[in-house]
């Protein structure tokens, strides 16, 4: 199974694209798409659009994991990433691919087994469970491998996370 992990944004999108296969994982490929604050705002959702679409296009995944939006200080700033949320989800419903979302709680149970673990704790777990050579760069690409990972391991109970 391919799974496609997302930790959402608008200046920086983190991406990760695992294969899980009988309680194994590879990394198949992970990085950020990035917009300038100098774009327009609009043109910045098209080029996230676009990127994740041609992706999605090239490694062809069974599902895509999202990590879910929590924000506590500007509701400006929440808006605009909530409404890049939006547009990366559809790069996915409009190729017929299942979205999943999940709470930064579930993605760090998942990964580091503790609900509180630090970036570090989930970074350095991510790279020993992809066999990765070193920590995976930057922060963003390895929260979205972390969300693809905990994905692989909701699997059993996938419909509870489907988005509705």
């Amino acid at each position: 199974m391919i799974i496609f992990g997302i930790d959402p944004g608008l200046a920086i999108v983190g991406y990760g694209i695992i294969q899980y296969d009988g309680n194994r994982y590879r990394a198949i490929d992970y990085g950020c798409i990035r917009t300038g604050a100098e774009i327009q705002f609009s043109k910045r959702l098209k080029i996230i659009y676009d990127e994740l679409s041609s992706i999605i296009d090239k490694y062809k995944p069974d599902d895509l994991a999202i990590e879910e939006l929590f924000f506590n200080k500007n509701a400006k700033t929440a808006l605009k990433v909530g409404q890049a949320r939006g547009v990366e989800i559809l790069s996915a419903v409009n190729r017929g691919i299942e979205v999943y979302e999940y709470t930064p709680l579930q993605v760090k149970q998942a990964v580091a087994g503790y609900g509180r673990a630090d970036k570090k704790q989930v970074q350095e777990m991510v790279k020993i469970l992809l066999n990765l050579r070193e920590l995976p760069r930057p922060d963003d690409a390895a929260d979205a491998l972390a969300v693809a990972i905990c994905h692989s391991s909701c699997l059993k109970f996938k419909d509870m996370f489907k988005m509705k």
